[in-house]
């Protein structure tokens, strides 16, 4: 049984030879065309981007804005969210990840103050607005910022 097997049919094709002669269909200029910046052998490492050495679209476009190098970036969660922790219980990073309400590595996390405040948690977070703040602590919690 071993000894027949093989590849499907038209599942292997034979190599392409190259520069052997007019008859073989891909002699003399081997398939490449005849002149240009394909024709030598670096020619096909340009870059996708390349335009043949008009200026390029990225430098013909105008630039506008500015992205800083040191922004933070934080992951918002809502205290209405926070309705799936029980009373008591300390709401941090790790906590939120458990919960599947944060990614991981998605930076910092800052509470925001969209729907209502469960009672009693102490929440460890690195930003709250003011008003989230205010929710949490009427409903009797506290909140800590890390850094």
């Amino acid at each position: 049984m071993l000894d027949r097997l093989a590849p499907c049919p038209g599942a292997r094709k034979p190599a392409k030879r190259l520069g052997r002669g007019p008859g073989s269909g891909t002699g003399k200029t081997s398939g490449r065309g005849m002149k240009g910046q394909g024709h030598r052998s670096s020619g096909r490492e340009t870059p996708f981007w390349f335009e043949g050495g008009q200026m390029p679209l990225t430098r013909r476009l105008p630039k506008r804005g500015f992205f800083s190098l040191h922004r933070v970036s934080y992951q918002i969660v809502n205290v209405g969210v926070l309705s799936v922790f029980e009373a008591g219980s300390t709401v941090d990073a790790d906590a939120l990840i458990a919960h599947g309400l944060i990614r991981r590595n998605g930076g910092g996390v800052k509470i925001l103050a969209q729907g209502d405040a469960p009672k009693n948690l102490t929440v460890k977070v690195q930003r709250v607005s003011g008003s989230a703040r205010k929710k949490i602590e009427e409903a009797g919690g506290s909140v800590e910022l890390i850094k």
